[in-house]
């Protein structure tokens, strides 16, 4: 039986890339820094995963993170910046919160599981774009609950980060848990840690790792309620 699913948010319900080169692009518009164009989204891309892959390491914080990014960044591109880092990153993340595109009809299928599994969101965004991003999509009102790793105090995929979230939805046996996200590093690996079964998300149909539990490997969210069938029974 599955009751419970944790959703991912950036990548899994909505196209985080869509919302990355829109705010990127208006950040760089608003702080006076010229055309950002698909090439230069694509090389900011890259090097923000860098970090952010560092940060799920603890080889770094989050707030070294935000800004560390941008300073790197504008460097290799040759970007002369006299403002404020934090006031840069600040905007950016507003901006990302208020952009939402859904992957794969996200919203109906979320919508159509309320009353048949519990469902929570489990995010290592922002507390200032991911909290915009589940207002703006109407995500919160869909959702049971949603935890954030900045609230938190700890990153996916740490075991402090899946015991905070266990610890506030009450008793629920692991195995009855369905984790879906796209992020291997994060999302997986953060579900073993869990001991919760793990559903990876991969519209690209890579090859999935030997060294991970992966329970259900799709390319398309709209085969989870056949998970669900498949796992519960039909209704």
């Amino acid at each position: 039986m599955i009751r419970v699913i944790l959703w991912d948010i950036d990548g899994t319900l909505l196209d985080f890339k869509a919302a990355e080169k829109t705010a990127l692009t208006a950040a760089f518009r608003k702080f006076g820094l010229g055309d950002c164009d698909d090439g230069r989204i694509a090389r900011y891309s890259r090097l923000d995963d860098k970090w952010w892959k560092a940060l799920e390491r603890e080889e770094v914080t989050k707030a070294q993170l935000l800004t560390g990014r941008f300073v790197e960044f504008f460097a290799a591109e040759g970007l002369a910046f006299s403002g404020s880092y934090d006031d840069f990153n600040d905007y950016y993340q507003i901006m990302l919160g208020e952009t939402v595109v859904f992957r794969d009809g996200g919203y109906e299928l979320v919508a159509g599981l309320r009353g048949k599994v519990r469902q929570f969101a489990v995010t290592n965004g922002t507390l200032a774009a991911q909290s915009r991003k589940l207002k703006n999509s109407g995500l919160k009102e869909l959702l049971e609950g949603a935890f954030i790793s900045e609230e938190i105090g700890a990153e996916k995929p740490s075991p402090a980060f899946f015991d905070a979230v266990f610890a506030a939805i009450g008793p629920v046996d692991r195995d009855q848990v369905l984790l879906v996200g796209d992020s291997l590093t994060s999302d997986m690996k953060g579900g073993n840690n869990a001991g919760v079964r793990c559903c990876w998300y991969d519209p690209a149909g890579r090859e999935a790792p030997d060294h991970l539990s992966i329970a259900y490997h799709i390319r398309d969210l709209r085969e989870v309620p056949g998970i669900l069938a498949e796992e519960n029974g039909a209704e």
